[in-house]
């Protein structure tokens, strides 16, 4: 979701520059920086928007230039007042000197120019505002497609070295099991000689064994890593919710994994996958 696009309009005696940057959320939130000019035109310049970025933190920044030599421009001295009492009250505060240039400090505030940005625009500039508004969303979803690309081929690495962690996994499991039976046959050669039912310990063996048997989680998460790319490449819009409930879902199976393995080449390959499942959830935010 993250993005950046920038265009401008250029009028007889202005230029517009619009600039709108984008970062990850959940939902779309939106903010607006623009002259006073144009506020009667805010409303339908954010539709514009949220009608092609769907979600994200969105940030927009509108600016104006003045080009023309009969440009009105005036310094709002009630803006300059209050802007010398507070840097003078911070400079007591923190006790550092005032400024020693006021005026270049001042210039730098852009609300102590008070150009003619009161006026309502004509239809001639708002139709050139929108224009550049959509020129910048536009660049936007550029940057982001681009970003998109790099994140199917992050993703489907990820994805390939999980499923070639999950395909050692097999290769351990009968010496793992061959494992827990000695230690259990050992475990009673310690024990005082007292009378057992040989058919039950059998049984009860046979139990446990079947407890730590991974074969449908071994199933599950291979389904989850098919699943996850079947998604990826769909051409559909709004995948990233989705791809994130499949990275859930991923993470439970290599947990059960982990914790029913009792073998240390086992759940190395286990902290393996969580690393790279870890990369992977941290940039499906990154998704729409």
């Amino acid at each position: 979701m993250t993005g950046f696009g920038k265009a401008t309009a250029e009028l007889p005696d202005k230029k517009i520059t619009v600039e709108i940057k984008s970062l990850n959320s959940k939902q779309f939130d939106m903010n607006v920086r623009m002259p006073s000019c144009y506020r009667s035109v805010e409303l339908e310049l954010r539709g514009l928007v949220v009608s092609r970025l769907e979600r994200g933190k969105v940030d927009m920044c509108v600016a104006i230039e003045r080009t023309g030599s009969s440009a009105a421009v005036s310094f709002d001295t009630d803006a300059m007042t209050r802007i010398k009492h507070a840097v003078t009250e911070a400079s007591r505060t923190v006790g550092i000197p005032e400024p020693a240039d006021w005026w270049s400090l001042m210039t730098r505030f852009t609300e102590t120019m008070a150009a003619d940005n009161d006026k309502v625009a004509d239809d001639d500039e708002t139709s050139a505002l929108t224009k550049a508004v959509a020129e910048a969303t536009e660049a936007l979803m550029t940057y982001r497609r681009a970003e998109g690309i790099r994140l199917e081929e992050f993703f489907a690495e990820r994805i390939r070295i999980i499923g070639e962690l999950l395909s050692e996994v097999p290769r351990y499991e009968t010496e793992r099991i061959d494992r827990i039976k000695a230690r259990l046959a050992d475990g009673l050669t310690k024990i005082p000689a007292v009378e057992y039912d040989k058919g039950r310990l059998e049984q009860e063996m046979i139990f446990y064994i079947e407890k730590l048997d991974v074969t449908e989680e071994k199933q599950r998460l291979g389904q989850h890593l098919s699943y996850f790319m079947e998604t990826m490449r769909q051409p559909a819009p709004g995948q990233g919710k989705k791809l994130g409930f499949i990275a859930q879902e991923m993470g439970r199976e290599i947990n059960t994994l982990g914790s029913k393995s009792n073998q240390a080449e086992m759940q190395n390959l286990v902290v393996r996958m969580k690393d790279q499942l870890e990369q992977i959830k941290e940039q499906v935010l990154n998704v729409m």
